[in-house]
């Protein structure tokens, strides 16, 4: 079985466990600290085979009992008894994904060519919360910097893109000036 089904399934079982004992909120939290830690040589540890699920249980243990729930702790014990713990950082992100699709939470990526002003992003937020699919969902906003933009900007919310960039119009006119609009098509 490939990794993502694996580590899908698990973060399902997780999240299923954490909804109907209502410690969502908590669970949540828990897997924010996990993935929030940036530490090399623990993932190095974490992913290597040669490591026995043990000593990982006991270094996982070590770094994160008290800090996390006993319900997040007992189910990362079990990924590591069922050797699953290559799937460790990829059950977070499907927990994450399962948990903001539960809340009606969407990740709404604006990207523009310099930074601008939390006014400018609170106004743009408003805006596409404004389109009507979106209204009843909450906008978390990741923000990107590309200067190849020159400028405007670019949403993503979803699969969903919204261009309003410099670079995008001059693509556009260009495409005008290859096709030679005064020239007429014979088919």
């Amino acid at each position: 079985m490939r990794q993502y089904k694996v580590a899908n399934r698990y973060a399902k079982a997780l999240f299923t466990l954490a909804n109907e004992t209502n410690q969502l909120e908590v669970v949540n939290k828990d897997i924010l600290l996990i993935q929030s830690l940036d530490h090399d040589e623990f993932k190095r540890i974490i992913l290597s085979p040669i490591i026995s699920g043990d000593k990982k249980e006991a270094l996982f243990e070590a770094v994160f009992g008290g800090r996390i729930s006993k319900l997040t702790q007992s189910f990362f014990n079990l990924v590591f008894q069922k050797g699953r713990v290559t799937s460790l950082l990829e059950i977070g992100r499907d927990f994450e994904e399962q948990y903001r699709q539960h809340k009606g939470i969407k990740i709404m990526k604006i990207t523009t060519a310099v930074p601008v002003s939390a006014e400018v992003k609170e106004d743009i937020r408003k805006r596409i919360q404004a389109i009507e699919r979106y209204k009843n969902s909450t906008l978390v906003l990741e923000e990107y910097i590309d200067d190849s933009l020159i400028g405007g900007f670019v949403v993503q919310v979803e699969d969903e893109l919204f261009d309003a960039s410099i670079k995008h119009d001059l693509r556009f006119i260009k495409k005008q000036f290859v096709e030679n609009m005064y020239i007429q098509q014979i088919r």
